[in-house]
């Protein structure tokens, strides 16, 4: 008898018709199928209902032909998650989730249950709550996480993606941001547009050696767990500089107060945290905030625009 397939979402569902167009329905179709064979490839017993809280994956608890339980993902892969499988691998369980088992076929895994799993932060939408002076500990916190997590990469196995780099991101910036759309192009101020040419320069030649960092850094996925205190869930791995890491994280805080004054305070305690140079991380978070500004146009999320342009102006 199949294991029954707990219920997808319905915000989850709708960002994978909407965001994926084709792709999406064709995955939504196949997963029952997926998690089918996946089942019954690895041993497993859906034993609960889908978690919540995420965009495009289908994440439901298992048990293991041993009794033991895990969790079971499986993604609509791109290329933000699609190095997530290949840095679970490098850390190895130090600091972040275990992987059980990684299929490349679909990209499912299989992963430790982090219990209780309560997020360090939760994160309701923006603006974020990060940059508010009540969770400076928490971001103390969030910064040793990731700090430990940074790591040169490992040998992979046959079949786990490359990771993502960070030179690839600043690339797509550098196209995005030297021949804007006109609709971009029409709410950036030309200062801005002119300082992201400019941080695209500096950040194009790599600060020290490529690791394993994340594009993701916000405090919901790091979460409460019983073999660790605090474990990391959902990287968004990337190869890139140390200071990459700041990039989300500052840029986030900032969106509580987008003032010149907040963020200098924020860029300096941060790149402490984390050990990186204050330049360097200043340079991502501002990129970070100008890729934002452009998805919010795309996307047609006006107080959205309105937030990151804040941001943007508050570290140009």
């Amino acid at each position: 008898m199949p294991n029954p397939l707990p219920s997808l979402p319905r915000d989850v569902a709708e960002t994978v018709a909407g965001s994926f167009g084709e792709r999406g329905l064709e995955w939504l179709a196949a997963l029952p199928g997926v998690v089918e064979q996946r089942c019954a490839a690895w041993g497993l017993e859906v034993i609960g209902k889908t978690f919540g809280g995420g965009t495009h994956s289908w994440v439901a608890p298992v048990r293991r032909a041993d009794g033991s339980v895990a969790v079971l993902k499986v993604p609509v892969v791109d290329e933000e998650n699609c190095g997530e499988p290949t840095g679970l691998h490098c850390y190895g369980g130090d600091g972040a989730v275990r992987l059980y088992e990684f299929d490349s076929a679909t990209g499912a895994m299989l992963l430790e249950w982090a219990r209780p799993g309560t997020e360090l932060l939760y994160q309701p939408g923006f603006p974020s709550l990060e940059g508010r002076a009540e969770n400076i500990a928490k971001i103390e916190q969030a910064c040793r996480s990731y700090r430990r997590l940074r790591r040169e990469p490992v040998t992979v196995p046959d079949g786990f993606p490359e990771l993502p780099t960070a030179a690839g991101m600043v690339a797509e910036w550098e196209a995005m941001f030297r021949t804007p759309k006109s609709d971009v192009a029409e709410v950036i101020p030309a200062r801005l547009r002119d300082r992201a040419a400019e941080r695209c320069m500096e950040l194009g030649v790599p600060d020290g050696p490529l690791l394993v960092v994340n594009r993701d850094t916000h405090l919901g996925n790091i979460v409460a767990a019983e073999r660790e205190p605090w474990l990391l869930i959902d990287p968004k791995a990337y190869l890139g500089e140390a200071a990459f890491d700041a990039g989300f994280l500052v840029m986030i805080q900032v969106q509580s107060d987008p003032t010149p004054e907040h963020a200098r305070a924020v860029v300096e305690r941060t790149a402490a945290g984390l050990e990186v140079r204050a330049d360097r991380a200043h340079a991502w978070a501002f990129m970070r905030s100008m890729e934002e500004i452009v998805w919010a146009v795309e996307d047609e999320e006006p107080e959205d625009l309105r937030l990151h342009l804040a941001v943007a102006a508050a570290l140009a």
